[in-house]
């Protein structure tokens, strides 16, 4: 397969730097991975998306849960206490989030714990691992008045959860076609002054990634392998001693993310929250993102000695954990707050939307805990 896109380059809209530094790169090392691409757009330490932009918030590309209100990191504060709860309330628990973001859902876990659960708040320990530097600090920001330590790297031991929001369909995602009976990998080129498109062979650790799953995509279909998801769980249940991981993100199980009607993938890109199918457009200056193989991230994770405890929606869990009653309260506390309470019913409407955010899938996996009675999962039959 060969296409090419129409995306000259365009200093008014492209990260002039990063746009050169890909195409010397191209230059010397001949096509390379729509993985190394995304990477280096999102990632890279001088001119990547993440270090030269504020993605994240309504003036931003994109929205994510915490910031349409502080409920939400309110009813996650209850399912931890519940999970705290489950191992026996243990005087030391870690709450470990990967990819905070603004740090807005670590102040609202931590704000709600401090005033509604005292003892578990006396057992919190609560630790960022990001590795952005302008993030960090606009993370110590938001948490001036919590005690948080930041780490770049998962810590060696966990007793506790490790949790994470919208990180792992952030990662940097390698691009497949089946085309008449051939599994091939897309790579990126130059021609004209353009980034191209072509194919090679796919690595063996793609090939293996779909023996695994025992079916490709539909033939003519192009679709995402998320190999640092995997990478990222088994990393995740080794530093796991005891205790949950919780994970929040968009994506499907295998056989719906693969399936033949989803001819081109889930890929998509935001710039100032208008979506593109396009990751050739301005360059470094808008987010790329593709859903997440939760059936592979399960199996990872039962591999390396997890147990997988509860899969759902985002709006099943909330609903569960009584987003409802969070709104219907604020009716009974101060029903002269009327403005308050129809802001509330909108904010809960956009969480839970089955359309938005309600679609994002939460997986919750243990090692040495109870898992019977997780609150948030409780109605969980057909998610």
């Amino acid at each position: 397969m060969t296409s090419t896109l129409e995306n000259e380059f365009e200093p008014a809209t492209e990260n002039a730097a990063l746009v050169d530094l890909l195409l010397r790169r191209i230059d010397a090392e001949g096509a390379i991975t729509f993985h190394d691409y995304m990477e280096t757009v999102l990632y890279h330490p001088q001119h990547g998306y993440y270090t030269t932009r504020e993605p994240m918030g309504r003036q931003g590309d994109y929205l994510t849960s915490p910031e349409v209100d502080p409920i939400f990191g309110s009813l996650i504060a209850k399912q931890l206490e519940q999970l705290w709860e489950l191992m026996d309330r243990p005087a030391c628990f870690d709450v470990v989030e990967q990819g905070a973001g603004s740090g807005l859902l670590a102040r609202h876990i931590l704000r709600r714990t401090r005033r509604r659960a005292p003892d578990f708040a006396d057992a919190l320990s609560y630790r960022i691992v990001d590795v952005s530097a302008s993030l960090k600090r606009r993370q110590a920001e938001t948490l001036a008045e919590y005690e948080v330590e930041w780490c770049d790297n998962l810590p060696e031991k966990i007793e506790g959860c490790l949790l994470s929001n919208e990180l792992l369909d952030s990662f940097p995602v390698h691009r497949i076609a089946h085309q008449d009976g051939k599994l091939l990998e897309i790579m990126v080129t130059r021609e004209d002054g353009r980034f191209e498109e072509v194919t090679g062979a796919p690595s063996a650790r793609i090939a293996e990634y779909f023996a695994d799953l025992g079916f490709w995509p539909g033939d003519g279909c192009v679709a995402e392998v998320n190999l640092q998801a995997i990478d990222w769980m088994a990393s995740a249940a080794q530093a796991l001693e005891r205790g949950f991981v919780l994970t929040f993100d968009y994506g499907y199980p295998a056989e719906e993310l693969y399936s033949p009607w989803r001819r081109d993938g889930t890929l998509l890109c935001f710039y100032r929250h208008n979506p593109s199918s396009d990751p050739y457009a301005r360059v470094g200056k808008q987010d790329i993102t593709a859903h997440v193989d939760f059936t592979t991230l399960m199996r990872t994770g039962e591999s390396h000695g997890l147990e997988t405890a509860g899969f759902t929606t985002q709006s099943r869990f909330l609903a569960t954990l009584g987003i409802g009653a969070g709104v219907d309260s604020v009716a009974k506390e101060s029903p002269e707050e009327l403005e308050e309470y129809y802001a509330r019913r909108r904010a809960v409407q956009e969480l839970i939307e089955p359309g938005g955010l309600g679609r994002i899938r939460v997986l919750a996996q243990c090692r040495g805990a109870e898992t019977l009675s997780l609150t948030g999962f409780a109605d969980e039959d057909d998610s």
